[in-house]
């Protein structure tokens, strides 16, 4: 198939507009991935960026730095000619004031008409639903906003749960770091699996997250009931062994512990039994591979020590609410 890149003799305009009091990390990772993205080790840079704002000049962040950017009416009249591959807008605290300054929202559709792509990072979501360009499309946004944007625009197909998502050629994505997800996603999408691979080690991310991932972390979940770390190092050893028959006493033995004393102990630290902690641990790792593999679901049921593909279905419908074709279907379809 032939992809955008391969019909764009040079490189790919992409355009982020912000706004006082955005999030500085919300900007500056995904400007990261597409600056330096490449089509392979030869290759020149596949994206030319540019940061534009309605009024240029400085813009305030939620830190100490302040962000440089173009005029947004002059970018327009200078590049009316100017294909917009990605418009990304960032997110941050401003968003809420952002999405109703009338004249932003009407620069935002009129770009997003030039656009071949649309993507807002974690609140900018607001400013979009605020242009009408997410009316009835699914959208996702940092989970502290979710109520807001399902409230104020009932058009909008509010989630939750993922990171990122991609209906049609608009894309939203959750809080901060999510947007550099949905950037490496987007580079797959455009220049293939390995420059998005290429990309994240060069970023010393530890994988090319799906969108089907959760914005809420188990594992931070598991770090936060356990602040002391008394049962990490118990975690890590059943991630990495995750085909093994993982039973309490086992659990107990590897803690020190009877176990009656670890069972008694492990519920009151982590919030619930050993057991289930094991199943949503496996339940949460066949959710990366389902989404970020073509391998069977009965493979991956093995994989993560179900057995077999109906005890795992049984542990999706308990852990997630849905099966793992369905999970999957969802996430293909995204």
């Amino acid at each position: 198939m032939t992809s955008f890149y391969d019909k764009s003799p040079s490189p790919m305009n992409v355009v982020f507009i912000v706004y006082p009091n955005i999030v500085l990390l919300d900007l500056v990772g995904p400007l990261q991935v597409f600056t330096h993205a490449r089509k392979d080790a030869h290759a020149g840079p596949a994206y030319q960026t540019h940061v534009v704002s309605c009024d240029g000049g400085r813009i305030e962040t939620n830190t100490i730095l302040q962000i440089d950017s173009d005029p947004l009416t002059d970018w327009f009249e200078a590049h009316q000619d100017t294909p917009i591959h990605t418009l990304v807008v960032i997110g941050g605290d401003g968003a809420l004031v952002a999405a109703l300054d009338l004249q932003l929202v009407s620069q935002v559709r009129q770009l997003a008409e030039r656009s071949y792509r649309v993507c807002s990072v974690c609140s900018g979501a607001l400013v979009l639903a605020a242009a009408g360009l997410l009316d009835g499309r699914r959208a996702v946004t940092h989970w502290e906003d979710c109520d807001h944007l399902a409230t104020q625009y009932p058009a909008v197909k509010v989630e939750v749960d993922p990171i990122y998502i991609k209906d049609g050629t608009v894309w939203t994505s959750a809080g901060i770091t999510a947007g550099i997800d949905m950037a490496l996603a987007i580079i797959e999408e455009d220049l293939g699996t390995p420059a998005a691979i290429e990309m994240a080690r060069s970023l010393v991310t530890p994988m090319v997250r799906s969108g089907g991932q959760s914005q809420f972390s188990p594992e931070l979940d598991r770090q936060a009931r356990d602040l002391e770390g008394r049962f990490r190092p118990l975690h890590d050893w059943i991630n990495s062994n995750l085909r093994k028959d993982i039973c309490v006493d086992v659990m107990a033995e590897r803690c020190g512990m009877s176990s009656r004393n670890f069972s008694r102990q492990y519920t009151a630290t982590m919030g619930t039994p050993p057991a289930k902690a094991v199943e949503a641990i496996r339940v949460n790792a066949a959710r990366d591979l389902l989404g970020a593999t073509e391998k069977s679901i009965k493979a991956i049921a093995v994989n993560c020590g179900f057995q077999d593909d109906e005890r795992m279905r049984r542990a999706f419908l308990r852990q997630v609410k849905t099966t793992p074709s369905q999970y999957r279907a969802q996430f293909q379809s995204q």
